[in-house]
This record gives C-alpha cells, structure tokens and sequence, in this order.
C-alpha cells in the first residue's frame, strides 16, 4: 500500500515538474494589416517562424491573414503578435465562429 502510494506520488511530482506534460498544440489565426505588397507576407511568415515553439506558419496576401501552429508552453499570442508587430505590421486576432458560445453566434445571424 504505501509503495502505491510513494509511486503516485512520484509520478505526480513528475508530472508537474514538467512544463511539456500540460502543454498543447494550438492554432490562432491573425488578420494582419498593412500587407500591401507581394514581400509582406514573407516577411510576416519569416518573423512568426523566428518564435520559439512555432511549428507552422501560413500566410495569405489576398486573405490578409496568418494561420500559426504553436507549442502553447513555449509561445502564445502575445508573442506571436509582437513578433508580427515588430516586422511592421498590426495583427489582431480572429476569433473563430466555432469559439464562440451559441447564443453569441445565434445573435450574429439575426
């Protein structure tokens, strides 16, 4: 009973030392203003790629946006955005329309 006990909490102890066991893959996309030129979105997709924990970057000229895939306990938003915002451009966040709760989404097609 007691090494039970000693093995569980060993492994929570583990667990919770390791800043990689709570982590998530996560996907944010960014309406990204001021893209006025073919360059612009390589020079946004090369500034997201420089965050650590970013594993992949998608930008759209004519969409003005950026699709970025992170390790959310090496990168998050704030760093994605001054990232962007340092390269000289202005994102914001796109909320997506499954994020939002039914009754926000049943008021907007009204």
């Amino acid at each position: 009973m007691n090494k039970l006990l000693l093995n569980s909490v060993a492994l929570a102890v583990c667990l919770a030392g390791s800043s990689t066991a709570f982590s998530a893959e996560r996907t944010v996309t960014l309406a990204v203003k001021n893209m006025y030129c073919a360059a612009c979105p390589h020079t946004v997709k090369a500034s997201l790629e420089a965050v650590p924990g970013v594993a992949k970057v998608a930008v759209s000229y004519r969409d003005k946006t950026a699709t970025v895939t992170f390790d959310d306990a090496k990168a998050g938003l704030d760093a994605l955005t001054t990232a962007t915002t340092n390269a000289g451009f202005r994102p914001l966040p796109r909320v997506s329309d499954a994020s939002r709760p039914y009754a926000a989404r049943r008021r907007g097609r009204r």
